[in-house]
């Protein structure tokens, strides 16, 4: 889903809950990676691997300038012959410590994922949920949680959409390490671009 296809989903979604949630948990998400320098964990299921939304935030990272938003997506059927980015397994969630962010998008509760999931907090790891009914053993073990439950106005996939979205945006003034010149780039972009299309 390319930023077009965003807009009309948030213009269409203008009045529910959906876009204040999607932006409240992706503010909650930007804080704990850029606060910790990043090491971004991103799992799903065996059966649900989130590899659109991996790709979202690689993107939305070098887009906003925020590099911490860039996840390692952590595979469950992950084989050491894969490419680096993918043969990451869950043993790498076994290994999280304080200061990382663990990101789980779950339409379920497998019992092996949330055992590691207990463990990686119990470590000081910040879980965030993503996905389920909601209530359940992840929601009580995440510090921030978006439940997307069955028969909800919008499906998993869209809601990862607007989450990953909602991350690169508003990433707050231009930090420290950028220069005179990057500044100085992103002003005369901001002044000379053209005016927004009228709906």
């Amino acid at each position: 889903m390319d930023a077009v296809r965003v807009a009309l989903l948030r213009e269409v979604l203008a009045g529910t809950e959906w876009l204040g949630a999607t932006r409240r948990f992706a503010g909650v998400l930007r804080g704990s990676v850029v606060a910790h320098g990043g090491g971004l964990l991103l799992v799903g299921t065996p059966d649900h691997e989130p590899w659109h939304l991996a790709a979202h935030l690689v993107d939305e990272a070098a887009w906003s300038g925020t590099p911490e938003l860039a996840p390692t997506l952590v595979r469950h059927h992950a084989r050491p012959s894969d490419p680096a980015h993918l043969a990451v397994g869950p043993g790498r969630i076994s290994a999280a410590r304080r200061g990382e962010t663990l990101l789980v998008v779950a339409p379920e509760e497998p019992a092996p994922l949330l055992e590691r999931v207990h463990d990686a907090r119990r470590a000081g790891v910040t879980v965030l949920a993503l996905g389920g009914a909601g209530g359940g053993e992840l929601a009580a073990m995440a510090h921030e949680t978006l439940a997307v439950p069955k028969g909800a106005a919008l499906d998993l996939d869209s809601v990862q959409h607007l989450v990953s979205a909602a991350a690169g945006e508003n990433a707050g003034p231009p930090r420290a390490r950028r220069g005179f010149r990057d500044r100085l780039s992103r002003l005369t972009e901001a002044l000379t671009a053209p005016p927004p299309a009228p709906w």
